[in-house]
């Protein structure tokens, strides 16, 4: 990969807040997952949540080059949560949408809540459409990747894109829990995984995106660009206590990652829905341009915003 340079980011705004019109859109949209459709037409897909707090995925439609003017939102959620018993019970969150053969393809992650707050379990499943990424239905009661030894605690959001004939994913591999004066504190990183299909995953626990030293305790939701030259990856952290940043990273290989945290040219605002907080990064590329859809304050409580690359 060529040495790379400071990239900047413009922030074009705060773009969506749920307004409670129905009840699986009380709060949030978090997650958001940008889908191209046509044109300068995006739907973007995000996790509202109930007031009892359990997650749906829906969606909005907007213009990229006019955003702020909202033209659909959807009235019912397109995914749902399982029955009791099932691993998205409490929850169900989008992750990343591949097209495939006329088919849409929405890895999502499923949900359940643990014994002892904020303790909980994730894994990936899987739900396919067949009109166009209007509503889906989930591939198997099951999911398609869960926790194993490579990923003892959980496996949550996956970022999965087909890369000639091979289907790569970066994933959000949970790695352990510590207590402390009766507090829980979760560790976790971004392993790699691949596949023929994107049904069978093949992990033998590589690393992607590892801890920087004991300081680091999350690294979330990774996104991967391919270029000509290279790989690039954006990413959510959390170090020494401080409420989650994004990260930057390249690779000649996909395989093999340097993080370059200090390139990633976006931060929090001074003030606004993003001023404490900024994660969970989307990075798509219109027109040769990339644009981020991120969430801010509260994980993605009070919606989320889009930022432009700029020379």
């Amino acid at each position: 990969m060529k040495e790379s340079t400071l990239q900047k980011w413009e922030k074009i705004g705060h773009i969506y807040q749920p307004d409670g019109r129905t009840p699986w859109l009380h709060s949030h949209a978090q997650l958001p997952v940008a889908d191209h459709i046509d044109g300068d037409l995006y739907r973007v897909y995000f996790a509202g949540r109930t007031a009892e707090q359990r997650s749906h995925i829906g969606y909005v439609e907007l213009d990229i080059t006019d955003p702020k003017n909202i033209l659909k939102v959807a009235e019912h959620p397109v995914l749902v949560p399982g029955p009791i018993g099932f691993f998205d019970e409490h929850g169900v969150f989008p992750a990343s949408i591949v097209t495939h053969e006329g088919r849409k393809h929405l890895y999502y992650i499923g949900w359940n809540q643990g014994c002892k707050q904020p303790l909980f379990y994730a894994n990936i499943g899987l739900a396919v459409s067949n009109d166009g990424g209007v509503t889906f239905e989930k591939w198997s009661k099951a999911p398609v990747m869960a926790r194993s030894e490579h990923d003892p605690c959980l496996v949550t959001s996956p970022h999965v894109f087909i890369d000639d004939d091979i289907w790569r994913m970066t994933y959000v591999s949970g790695t352990g829990w510590e207590e402390s004066d009766g507090q829980l504190k979760s560790f976790y990183h971004i392993k790699y995984a691949e596949s023929t299909d994107g049904i069978q995953w093949l992990r033998d626990g590589r690393i992607a995106i590892d801890y920087r030293d004991a300081k680091e305790t999350n690294i979330a939701r990774s996104w991967v660009i391919r270029g000509e030259d290279g790989y690039r990856m954006w990413y959510s952290y959390v170090y020494d206590g401080t409420p989650y940043r994004i990260g930057y990273a390249e690779s000649d290989d996909c395989l093999t990652w340097t993080r370059k945290d200090y390139e990633a040219g976006i931060a929090p605002s001074a003030t606004g829905f993003d001023s404490e907080m900024i994660c969970y990064p989307n990075v798509v590329v219109h027109d040769g341009v990339l644009y981020m859809f991120y969430n801010g304050n509260r994980f993605g409580q009070d919606g989320f915003g889009l930022a432009r690359a700029v020379e």
